[in-house]
């Protein structure tokens, strides 16, 4: 049995779209593809709000904002790569703190763009995982009041 790969990744909602990136061709994972932003949760050993943590992390550095703390749970989901990894990723609602997303990390982001629900899900760009992970943050968003 494999161990498995722990990726994070955040909603982040404003002005009625959804913070998305398109993935560097560098990667190997879904390499030019549109996806939320985050990123592998590293061993740290005995810690706490690990996952919170790493998604600030990715969140800097791949487009330069500070996301609040404060995250809503949304769901997860587990998947296999090309190459063989065992990955579960988990998706949270957040909201930016600090600065304007641009595209940072040229390894990893090619473009920063704000799309809405609507356009998410009509696009045939949009990997059925994506469209399930916004569909799921939208409701949990109204749920909870973010606008």
């Amino acid at each position: 049995m494999k161990d498995f790969i722990i990726n994070v990744e955040g909603a982040v909602y404003r002005g009625n779209r959804w913070l998305l990136i398109r993935r560097s061709t560098k990667e190997e994972h879904a390499g030019g593809e549109l996806a939320l932003v985050g990123g592998t949760v590293d061993q740290e050993g005995f810690t706490s709000d690990l996952l919170e943590r790493t998604l600030q992390r990715e969140m800097f550095e791949e487009v330069g904002i500070e996301i609040s703390e404060s995250m809503t749970y949304i769901r997860n989901t587990s998947f296999v790569t090309a190459s063989g990894d065992h990955v579960v990723d988990i998706v949270f609602l957040c909201e930016i703190k600090h600065g304007e997303p641009y595209a940072k990390s040229e390894d990893e982001v090619d473009e920063v763009l704000w799309i809405t629900t609507d356009e998410i899900l009509q696009s045939e760009e949009t990997a059925d995982y994506l469209k399930e992970s916004i569909i799921a943050a939208d409701r949990k968003r109204k749920e909870v009041g973010v606008s």
